[in-house]
C-alpha cells in the first residue's frame, strides 16, 4: 500500500486467525446473534466498535516452526494460567481444560489470541498488552509492536491517502468497509 493505491499480495474471502478475534471484539451485538441470523438466511446488521481493535497472538515454541520435539520438550499440555478472573479480550484458541486447569492443546504453539479495543490506537494497545500481562504460560512469548507503526504515523499517512478514513458508525447502520 502507497499513495497511489492498494496493491494486495493475498486475499482470503474465509475467516481466518486472528482475524476472527479481531471481528469478534468489535461486535458489540455479540458474535451468536450475528451468526444466527446469518443461519436463518437474514441480513444482520450487527452494531460494530467504531474505534481500533488490536489483537496480539501468544505463542510457544517452536512457533512458528514445526518441530515436533521442541513443542513436546517445551509447550505441550504447558499449563494456561490467568491471574485474574477476567476473560474480557481472551480468544482461546489451542488450548483444552483438563481436571479444571487450562492447557496448551493441538500441534501450532497457538494457545491464544489476546485484543484490546479502543477509540485510539494506543489505548487500544495499551488494553491489549495490558490483558496479555494477565496471561502465565511457561516459555510463552509475543509480538510486543502490534500497532507502533500506525501511533507513530502510519495512521495519519493512510488518512492521507485517503485509504482509512475516520467515519463513524451509528446503531442499526451498515459499517462502511470501502477502501478509496
Amino acid at each position: 500500500m502507497n499513495e497511489t493505491g492498494i496493491y494486495p499480495l493475498e486475499f482470503t474471502p474465509r475467516f481466518g486467525y486472528p482475524t476472527i478475534a479481531l471481528q469478534e471484539e468489535s461486535l458489540e451485538s455479540g458474535t451468536g446473534a450475528f451468526f444466527a441470523a446469518l443461519a436463518r438466511g437474514e441480513n444482520p446488521s450487527p452494531e460494530v466498535h467504531t474505534g481500533y481493535q488490536v489483537g496480539v497472538r501468544v505463542v510457544l515454541p517452536p512457533f512458528p516452526f514445526d518441530d515436533e520435539e521442541t513443542y513436546d520438550e517445551n509447550s505441550r499440555n504447558a499449563a494456561v494460567v490467568f491471574q485474574s478472573e477476567s476473560r474480557a479480550g481472551i480468544h482461546l484458541e489451542d488450548t483444552k481444560r483438563v481436571d479444571g486447569q487450562w492447557r496448551a492443546a493441538g500441534e501450532s504453539g497457538m494457545p491464544l489470541v489476546v485484543t484490546g479495543k479502543s477509540e485510539t490506537m494506543q489505548a487500544a494497545r495499551e488494553q491489549a498488552y495490558g490483558r496479555v500481562e494477565d496471561v502465565l504460560i511457561p516459555n510463552l512469548y509475543y509480538r510486543d509492536d502490534i500497532g507502533e507503526r500506525w501511533v507513530d504515523g502510519d495512521g495519519d499517512r493512510l488518512q492521507a491517502w485517503g485509504v482509512s478514513r475516520p467515519e463513524r458508525v451509528t446503531a442499526g447502520e451498515t459499517p462502511n468497509f470501502r477502501f478509496a
